[in-house]
């Protein structure tokens, strides 16, 4: 709640304020370099703001430290933008890796839930390849697992569908509805696919200017009389909408 956030004398965020409900799945859009990204890296508490709060059922991230921290980010995936994969080691391994760090598992445990999750993002019999030997939209596919294998209950989508053909950004969108109707998670989709990714969110936030300027479901955000807002969708902003 009223998020502000500069990196020295260039302010990104400037109160931003926005509500997510339980179970739904939010997108944020905006232009790049609005501050899309460093919004997420606040909600998980990967920064922290010069003012504002995050509430995460009730509880402010912003005031925790150390393993107070910890154990909430425990109940967060995160879906990086480059995926983040681990280049050493094996795709199977890489969605082990936090089930590893953050449960009591058996080893033979664990690695049967990764090859389950893996087989529910279509990755069955790609367990002991490296990141280096997919494709992108395998990589990705492979990120989405390591997300969801710890059932999270919020997990945060960072432009999951960049630099992918518009096939495959119509099958991860369909991967993270169909994983949202298997686990019923709070999500937050970051993404620049308009308007691909109102067919995946419940409702759409747009960041500009360091604000929240409209908030609503897709046929609302579609129908908002902000300029900014047409602009963007049309893909025709005004250079005194840009910044």
């Amino acid at each position: 709640m009223d998020l502000h956030k500069a990196f020295g004398r260039q302010p990104v965020l400037r109160g931003v304020n926005l509500d997510v409900a339980r179970g739904e799945i939010l997108g944020i859009i905006g232009c790049s370099g609005c501050g899309k990204s460093v919004l997420l890296k606040h909600l998980v508490g990967l920064l922290q703001p010069d003012r504002g709060h995050v509430l995460v059922n009730g509880g402010d991230l912003t005031v925790l430290r150390g393993r107070a921290l910890n154990r909430v980010r425990e109940r967060f995936g995160v879906l990086f933008q480059g995926g983040a994969l681990f280049d050493s080691l094996t795709v199977l391994d890489n969605v082990a890796f936090p089930l590893r760090e953050k449960t009591r598992l058996s080893s033979t445990a664990i690695l049967e839930r990764a090859a389950a999750e893996l087989a529910a993002v279509g990755l069955a019999g790609m367990e002991q390849k490296y990141p280096a030997e997919l494709s992108g939209g395998m990589r990705k596919r492979a990120a989405l697992a390591r997300a969801l294998v710890t059932d999270p209950e919020v997990v945060l989508f960072d432009e999951p569908t960049t630099g992918l053909d518009p096939v495959m950004v119509r099958t991860i969108h369909e991967l993270i509805a169909a994983a949202h109707r298997r686990f019923g998670f709070t999500g937050i989709l970051v993404s620049h696919e308009i308007p691909e990714v109102f067919e995946v969110v419940n409702r759409v936030a747009m960041l500009h200017d360091g604000q929240i300027i409209a908030c609503g479901t897709p046929a609302e955000i579609h129908g908002a009389a902000h300029p900014a807002v047409q602009g963007f969708l049309t893909g025709r902003m005004e250079s005194a909408w840009v910044r």
